[in-house]
């Protein structure tokens, strides 16, 4: 696979994507003296999807490169003169940087609620800047990868491509949503921009404009095949697919076989009933001698539908799926948030917790590890989030109910594997970025580890994510010097 190697968001002029509110107060704590205060935050969301049992992380390409490249330029500085910063403020922001360290969970990972997915800690002025692009950088490509990966466990094996440009939220939304779906498992992208930049499978047939502009559906066919020989997909519904598009595509693919072209047969089906359309035309193929005919189904897919048509054994083998997938349209934003979780006093970190009437809104306090336990079997068992250096249980593991915290769990395991991985140091990204495949080929080999049970489309098994003693003790005594036990 070839393609570009530089990201699409390695320019010098994206500082001030951002809300305006993250400016004005890095002008607070610059003007109080607090910029440089050492805190640390931790991104997680709260909900998944309704009937989603997981998550599948992407995006974290995006926030290593706008770390790496990040700079305010004259233009911004000239803007926010406008909007009233002041000028000393605007000359420490001509050599500001990013100056932070970064820990996050590798894309492709499966993930759940409430564990830090990404830590960040620094001067709070840097910390608190990176904020809203983090946030639009990973809830996005999350939702869209998670949705991908549902429409592929749907599809059983056959090839999904992902057909979402033009019902995309923007050329951003069509780029980022493209490798996203790519890492959640379709194989391809109509997107011709998306495969320069990442190198993903560009894959297309043609519209019914083509067949509309020649006198005759066999003719636009004929044609079709002849410019385009090597695997081409013939669009049949244009008019009647039964008494016309079905019947003429059968008849021009043995026209160029019995030329000496070994076509394989291959159509697109766009309307009607898919499952009847795709049997019969399953049914022509066969009897004229196309022994694996190719039948791609699109037009509103998503993976309910794709279910249903596989349970009614539609001849379906290959799906293009659009609007569904690429908006994430039945969910169409993840809930993902940034919390403060520490604030470092001297050497000490002190922990930090947000107290809401909510149970589930109310903070995990102090930097975090994510561990994770497996089966035997490599299969995901339950995570734990661990207070950084706490010891890592092995064996018999102790845990506890992130919001009942005096329920204690008790399971069986093995030693567990700690998922955060350090990435950015002082602002620079360590390690050379990860090819986009290497991040698919670990999304597809989290995904087939994980348990059917929390893979299932409707009513999924809720996953484990508990507290370890220490972050459990931690929350406890927070909430108790809040006075929070004694509230009615």
């Amino acid at each position: 696979m070839t393609g570009a190697t530089v990201n699409w968001l390695e320019r010098k002029d994206m500082a001030l994507l951002t809300d305006f509110y993250e400016l004005t107060m890095m002008y607070g704590f610059w003007k109080k003296g607090r910029e440089n205060r050492r805190v640390c935050f931790e991104y997680f969301f709260r909900e998944l999807p309704p009937h989603n049992g997981f998550a599948l992380f992407a995006g974290l390409d995006q926030v290593l490169a706008f770390i790496n490249n990040f700079s305010f330029t004259d233009e911004d500085l000239r803007y926010l003169r406008q909007v009233g910063l002041p000028d000393e403020f605007l000359a420490y922001l001509r050599s500001f940087r990013l100056e932070i360290d970064l820990w996050a969970v590798p894309e492709g990972t499966v993930v759940f609620p409430y564990e830090p997915l990404v830590r960040v800690e620094g001067p709070l002025a840097s910390a608190q800047l990176l904020e809203a692009f983090l946030l639009n950088a990973l809830n996005y490509p999350t939702l869209v990868a998670t949705k991908a990966a549902r429409i592929c466990y749907a599809a059983e094996g056959d090839p999904v491509l992902e057909f979402g440009l033009r019902r995309a939220q923007g050329p951003d939304g069509g780029v980022t949503g493209s490798r996203a779906a790519y890492i959640g498992g379709c194989v391809g992208t109509s997107n011709a921009l998306a495969g320069q930049i990442y190198g993903i499978p560009v894959k297309g047939t043609h519209a019914h404009s083509w067949v509309m502009s020649f006198d005759s559906e066999l003719e636009a066919f004929r044609a079709y095949i002849e410019i385009f020989p090597e695997n081409p997909v013939l669009l049949v519904d244009t008019y009647d697919p039964l008494t016309s598009g079905i019947p003429n595509a059968v008849k021009v693919f043995k026209e160029f076989r019995e030329k000496g072209l070994p076509l394989r047969g291959a159509i697109r089906l766009d309307s009607g009933d898919l499952a009847k359309l795709s049997k019969e035309a399953w049914r022509l193929f066969r009897e004229a001698g196309f022994e694996d005919p190719l039948i791609v189904a699109s037009n509103e897919l998503e993976e309910d539908l794709i279910a249903d048509l596989k349970r009614q054994q539609a001849k379906v083998n290959s799906w293009g799926v659009g609007t569904h997938l690429i908006t994430a349209r039945d969910h169409p934003a993840l809930g993902g948030v940034y919390k403060i979780v520490a604030v470092q006093n001297g050497q000490a970190w002190e922990p930090k917790i947000k107290i809401s009437g909510n149970i589930s809104k109310i903070t995990d306090p102090g930097r975090k590890q994510v561990v994770r336990y497996y089966l035997p079997s490599g299969a995901p068992l339950a995570d734990v989030l661990y207070l950084e250096n706490e010891a890592i249980q092995t064996g018999e593991v102790r845990a506890y109910d992130r919001e009942n915290l005096f329920k204690e769990e008790r399971f069986a395991a093995g030693s567990g594997k700690p998922l955060l991985q350090k990435l950015v140091e002082k602002g620079k990204v360590l390690p050379p970025p990860e090819s986009l495949e290497a991040v698919r080929e670990r999304a597809l080999a989290n995904l087939a580890a994980l348990p059917g049970e929390y893979r299932r489309l409707r009513y999924p098994q809720t996953y484990s994510v508990l507290l370890s003693p220490g972050a459990a003790n931690v929350k406890r005594e927070l909430l108790t010097e809040a006075g929070f036990f004694g509230r009615r």
